[in-house]
């Protein structure tokens, strides 16, 4: 009778979303990066709302141990880690239920990633690796629906074919998601073939689904300003944002055009992270420590490459003390920059041209949070031509001559071409 009445009691679609206050800003589910320490520092900059990394569903209900590593006491506690959504990948509903199960008093909702686009999920059946198999789809996430006292969510990408995208986020929403998150790329769009989301089928999307649906975007989001401008282009609900955040947490800062919070200074930032760690129970946040390191730093290290095999071969099992040192030493950089007569001539945020995608590239100082941008074959993502999902022409920067008052991102890119290649490999290999 219990079970009975809490699903009676249940809040679903307009109601839930209201009851966690309606946020407009979400930290995308990262594995092994949205963990608690990195949702504590992002709900800081601006996240309303954060998605725990992907739990493996099966070994999270099996593994004792696997279920220690990714869930603390912290995890979901009321004061410092809510609203929150657990996400898991599945194949089996019920492995799936239990896991949801487990951790269903502690936050808001389960959300079933149907979006991961990597090799590992390809080899373990899930993710976006399920979207030939809209039946198991529909299983799983009925499952959940009619089990759990919460609502189910559900995570997916679209198809290059418009329509067969609604037909799948329609399947979705029948098997019972309140919320759905949709990622505006392919399965195949990831890594160097990333590319551009594409908002358009968003917009299409929206449009043709129930207009009481709650509906988030996700793609495309490199600067606070881009939030704003997703939200009224597809007219979302609200707007999530993954690597966006994972380089810069101030891409949630939207209360004011400060650069502090938008583009906090690399030593401000990694202080305030660190301190967090510290403080925060459980393997998850420790572990993912080094990663984020090298990310927070990604631009930092370009110029001041000595840091970079002094943090990779610092064990994350380190001493809080030897990862102290490397805070004092990235502060203590820092602080000799601001030292220079012209830095407030230097200390800017420039504005680049138009593109033909809606947004524009912002030329930052290194010595601040920024958007990453991949090399593919010698080139910088934001110098070259883009594929957009959903789409045949390729979408070409025009932001190759942005000036800073000082150098523009050419000269820059010749000074640091030598080590583009070198430094994503290192970066990949020491993150591991």
């Amino acid at each position: 009778m219990e079970k009975d009445q809490s699903k009676e009691s249940r809040l679903t679609g307009r109601q839930a979303y209201e009851a966690m206050g309606e946020p407009k800003t979400i930290l995308a589910p990262m594995v092994d990066h949205s963990e608690l320490a990195w949702r504590i520092l992002s709900r800081r900059y601006g996240a309303q709302l954060c998605f725990t990394p992907m739990f493996h569903a099966r070994l999270f209900v099996t593994d004792p141990k696997y279920r220690a590593r990714m869930w603390s006491t912290m995890d979901g506690d009321s004061k410092v880690d809510r609203p929150l959504v657990v996400q898991f990948c599945a194949n089996d509903p019920e492995y799936l239920l239990k896991a949801a199960k487990l951790v269903e008093d502690k936050c808001d909702a389960i959300d079933l990633n149907l979006g991961c686009p990597q090799g590992i999920a390809r080899k373990g059946n899930y993710g976006a690796f399920l979207m030939e198999k809209w039946d198991l789809i529909h299983k799983l996430i009925r499952t959940l629906h009619d089990n759990l006292s919460i609502p189910v969510t559900a995570k997916i990408r679209i198809y290059d074919d418009w329509e067969k995208s609604l037909d799948y986020a329609k399947m979705v929403l029948d098997a019972g998601a309140q919320f759905i998150t949709i990622h505006g790329r392919t399965r195949e769009m990831k890594g160097q073939a990333t590319g551009l989301a594409n908002w358009k089928i968003l917009k299409y999307l929206r449009d043709n689904l129930p207009s009481d649906q709650v509906f988030f975007a996700n793609g495309n989001i490199l600067y606070p300003n881009d939030l704003q401008r997703c939200e009224r282009e597809t007219t979302c609900d609200a707007v999530m944002s993954a690597e966006g955040n994972l380089y810069n947490p101030g891409v949630f800062w939207t209360e004011s055009e400060d650069k502090d919070k938008q583009f906090a200074r690399v030593d401000v930032m990694l202080r305030e992270y660190f301190e967090i760690v510290k403080q925060c129970e459980g393997h998850a946040s420790r572990s993912a420590m080094k990663p984020h390191f090298f990310k927070l730093l990604h631009a930092f290290l370009n110029v001041h490459k000595e840091l970079r095999p002094e943090i990779g071969k610092t064990s994350v099992h380190a001493s809080f003390d030897e990862w102290e040192a490397i805070v004092k030493r990235v502060e203590s950089l820092v602080a000799q920059i601001y030292e220079q007569p012209d830095i407030e001539e230097l200390d800017v945020i420039v504005d680049g041209p138009i593109e033909s995608w809606g947004g524009s590239y912002k030329k930052v100082p290194y010595w601040r949070c920024q958007p990453y941008f991949r090399t593919v074959d010698g080139e910088k993502q934001n110098t070259r031509l883009l594929k957009v999902a959903g789409e045949k022409e390729l979408v070409k920067s025009s932001s190759t001559s942005l000036e800073n008052g000082k150098r523009t991102i050419d000269e820059e890119s010749a000074d640091q071409g030598n080590v583009k290649r070198r430094a994503v490999i290192e970066e990949n290999r020491e993150e591991q």
